[in-house]
């Protein structure tokens, strides 16, 4: 029992075939995978999958690298789309400031929009940051301050500090195959002592594949290599790994228990 919390599957790489990516991640045991959307050019297609395959959720949000080209994506629109049963979080959002694709504010001004939206409709964000950490915090804490949201630090890689903030803010963090990387010692030792309650798991798949499947194209089947390396890492079985983290994504993505 696993569930990929975070992947593309109608990315390049993925959606060409996309039936036995599907297929090959069921046989090794992924029963739940959420299909994220980043442009609002996606969301049709990103819905059409979890529309036709019973085992794929879906979210609707606007990567921060898109913040620019999406001023007219608000928070009344991301909850118009997530009425939509088969939508069951708002995202992926945040800041990114190691590339700067879109404007810094206007990343800001996208990213509350997001956690309104999320606020709104009780569906939790998906967060992303990068090289933004005291940013991302200050926006969390600020409009946590405005009304209680929920949410996931998706493809975690920042310091052990903001996985201290995040948790305190009731947020879950979810792992990417970076951990089973040599040179991902830090985050290794911050997420070999994450809660288990509060941990998820993901492959953001096509990217990031975990070793032993490094510079391949990353799919889901490859949570499970990621759970093995995790469970391993912090001492637990990795029955019980993935069992906790399909639990826990089920309770915070609650929409897929019908």
């Amino acid at each position: 029992m696993l569930a990929d919390s975070h992947c593309h599957l109608n990315y390049k790489g993925l959606a060409e075939d996309q039936a036995a990516v599907l297929d090959r991640a069921r046989a090794r045991g992924v029963t739940a995978m959420l299909n994220i959307a980043t442009r609002e050019s996606e969301w049709d297609d990103v819905l059409a999958t979890a529309e036709r395959e019973s085992d794929v959720w879906a979210t609707v949000g606007i990567h921060p690298h898109e913040a620019d080209q999406h001023a007219h994506v608000d928070a009344a629109k991301l909850v118009d789309r997530a009425r939509h049963p088969r939508v069951v979080g708002i995202g992926e959002s945040g800041l990114d400031y190691y590339y700067d694709h879109s404007d810094r504010e206007r990343q800001q001004i996208s990213f509350r929009a997001h956690i309104a939206a999320a606020r709104e409709t009780g569906l939790p964000i998906i967060v992303h940051t990068r090289d933004a950490e005291d940013d991302t915090a200050s926006i969390l804490r600020d409009e946590m301050g405005k009304g209680a949201y929920q949410g996931v630090i998706h493809c975690f890689t920042a310091s052990g500090a903001f996985a201290d903030i995040a948790l305190d803010l009731g947020f879950m963090i979810s792992i990417s195959g970076i951990v089973t990387f040599k040179n991902a010692k830090d985050l290794q030792e911050t997420a070999a002592r994450l809660p288990l309650e509060q941990l998820l798991i993901e492959t953001d798949a096509p990217f990031l594949a975990p070793v032993p499947h490094r510079g391949k194209t990353g799919e889901p089947a490859f949570v499970a290599d990621t759970a093995r390396f995790l469970a391993e890492l912090r001492g637990e079985s990795v029955e019980q790994l993935s069992e906790a983290t399909a639990r826990n994504f089920h309770r915070l993505f609650a929409k897929t228990r019908g």
